[in-house]
């Protein structure tokens, strides 16, 4: 069994703290479906890169202006929720990882397809 360290274990409840925060919360429409990935906390806990991830690509610039700017009112927010000496600064960043897995799996689909039409023609 793996054992959590102190670090992941605060970066996941922050993870869980903001996402609540952000659908209940936060009324910036620029912020609409977004999920939140992973927190990465500095060793010294005084920042938090908080990657997101989000259907709607098109509206990426909106949504990242939007958390930005509500950055210190979900870190206040944060604060209420949890007792930490240093409250971290929080960074948004995009998580394309989604959208690369995406694009992986549809290139592995029209490599096989390929790979089965000239294994096909080569039969006939």
């Amino acid at each position: 069994m793996k054992s959590f360290s102190r670090a992941d274990r605060v970066a996941e409840q922050i993870r869980r703290d903001l996402a609540r925060i952000i659908q209940s919360e936060l009324k910036d429409p620029r912020v609409g479906m977004i999920s939140l990935t992973n927190v990465e906390l500095t060793p010294d806990y005084a920042h938090a890169k908080v990657f997101f991830s989000t259907l709607d690509i098109s509206h990426l610039p909106d949504i990242g202006k939007g958390l930005s700017r509500a950055a210190g009112f979900l870190r206040h927010e944060l604060g209420r929720c949890m007792r930490l000496h240093t409250l971290p600064e929080l960074h948004f960043i995009h998580d394309d990882s989604l959208e690369r897995g995406t694009s992986l799996a549809r290139l592995i689909d029209e490599a096989t397809a390929l790979s089965e039409q000239s294994a096909a023609s080569e039969t006939t």
